[in-house]
């Protein structure tokens, strides 16, 4: 086991990849939300093999809203897609919700932490930080939803705090390709200084891993 590889996936929740959730009254393409998930299931099926650490995020707000900004909200109002706004999956962007959880494809296992986020970073009032730090990890591999947001908020916060990153590019997603690939071009500018970019078999690779054949 290497205590020095972490796995994350961000934001694989039904009110992003699931019709009539936030993503969906939002008027993004739930499609290409959903494409990572095969990729995503074969990473998680190598971790879960080689006992690395993995940490799924859910993006998602109190009840009450209190933890909701006045900016963030009125954000979601012009996207037509209010948070605590209710849809057929309950409240968006509400915790507890039915549509605030991970969908079934990429359920957690018992064991694997989910970190809920009120921010776009995974960082921003959650303890990822100091689950990371005391599990020993160094290095971590980003995946989820969407590319430009909440993977890219997470990622310049995890270089900020001196992890060394990888953003898989088959096992993320934006609803538009163009900003999807714009977000990557931005990891890899520079030097990479955002970190490297690979895609799902490099990964594998990497762990010791095969990639499955689709189908």
């Amino acid at each position: 086991m290497s205590a020095a590889w972490a796995l994350l996936v961000i934001d694989m929740q039904r009110d992003f990849c699931a019709p009539g959730g936030y993503a969906g009254q939002a008027g993004m393409d739930i499609a290409r939300l959903r494409a990572p998930i095969p990729c995503i299931q074969q990473l998680l099926a190598a971790a879960r093999a080689r006992g690395l650490a993995i940490v799924h995020t859910r993006e998602g707000h109190r009840p009450d809203l209190s933890d909701c900004s006045p900016a963030k909200m009125a954000r979601s109002l012009d996207a037509g897609a209010a948070i605590g706004s209710m849809g057929p999956m309950g409240r968006l962007l509400v915790r507890g919700e039915y549509g605030h959880d991970i969908i079934d494809e990429l359920a957690p296992l018992p064991g694997e932490p989910v970190v809920d986020k009120p921010g776009y970073g995974a960082f921003y009032q959650t303890d990822l930080e100091l689950m990371l730090r005391n599990a020993g990890v160094q290095r971590l591999v980003l995946t989820g939803i969407t590319t430009e947001v909440c993977v890219h908020s997470t990622l310049r916060e995890a270089v900020d705090r001196g992890f060394s990153c990888v953003t898989v590019a088959d096992a993320c997603a934006a609803s538009d390709p163009a900003i999807h690939e714009a977000a990557l071009a931005m990891t890899r500018g520079e030097g990479s200084i955002l970190g490297e970019v690979w895609d799902t078999e490099r990964v594998l690779a990497a762990w010791g891993a095969r990639a499955r054949a689709a189908g």
